[in-house]
């Protein structure tokens, strides 16, 4: 097994994050080194992070996902790197995992998968497809690479053995109707320029049983019928983010 230090560099990309950023730096507490890279926020986020002035703050233009957090891992000074949203929360049970992997305890693998406790507001969002959800977020900077053709939902290629860590992440995926709104219109408009530069256009009945799958799929199959409420509105914007997505592929067909 390779000599790891054990030593931490927790990193976050953001823009405009004045709600989250106070919160998600107090939780990094533990971390060795705080790296925050941000595309030019308008609000107040950058005064929070410089009065945290053990925090480094990076601006930088922000032209993907991928190539954002590409440029954040390169600034990691230290081997073990844990890359939050900063909507997202580690847990003091999550913390001590992540401890002990740094430190030696259990065996170290390449990159490790966190599930995500998802909230509505301040409901736990139990199903609605999101209760397989997880993501890597401890990872070693030498084992892993962004993949260059994901500019949205960036995927990490990992050299070696992976795991799935015991405690849940916490996401603070909903706050409010209209942000999670632009969130889904954000990312099916990212999405809509990736499938268009791999050479994808759309059918007009696309625009029909894609949302339509998505809304049933996580809906009825993935049971966010059990969420109530809750449920109908995250489907229904999650199928609304595929609908986009097809949108702006076809206005991209029209206008190149």
């Amino acid at each position: 097994m390779d000599k790891l230090s054990n030593k931490i560099s927790a990193l976050l990309i953001t823009f405009n994050e004045e709600e989250n950023i106070d919160d998600v730096l107090q939780n990094l507490h533990f971390a060795d080194e705080i790296i925050v890279v941000d595309s030019f926020s308008t609000d107040s986020t950058i005064s929070k992070i410089k009065a945290y002035t053990h925090v480094k703050l990076i601006q930088r233009e922000f032209k993907n996902y991928t190539n954002q957090k590409k440029f954040a891992l390169e600034q990691a000074s230290h081997d073990w790197v844990l890359f939050l949203d900063a909507d997202e929360r580690i847990t003091p049970l999550l913390k001590n995992e992540i401890l002990n992997i740094a430190h030696g305890a259990i065996e170290p693998v390449s990159a490790y998968y966190f599930l995500r406790t998802f909230m509505f507001q301040d409901e736990v969002l139990k199903f609605s497809g999101w209760q397989s959800d997880k993501n890597y977020r401890l990872f070693r900077k030498s084992k892993v690479k962004f993949t260059e053709d994901r500019i949205v939902h960036e995927t990490l290629l990992v050299d070696g053995k992976t795991a799935t860590l015991k405690n849940k992440l916490i996401h603070y995926s909903y706050t409010d109707y209209e942000s999670y709104k632009h969130k889904m219109v954000k990312y099916g408009k990212m999405k809509a320029l990736e499938e268009f530069r791999k050479g994808k256009r759309t059918k007009w009945y696309h625009f029909v049983f894609r949302p339509t799958y998505k809304f049933i799929n996580h809906y009825i199959i993935r049971l966010g019928i059990l969420d109530g409420k809750k449920g109908i509105i995250i489907c229904y914007l999650n199928a609304l983010g595929v609908w986009t997505r097809y949108k702006e592929l076809r206005l991209l067909g029209k206008t190149n």
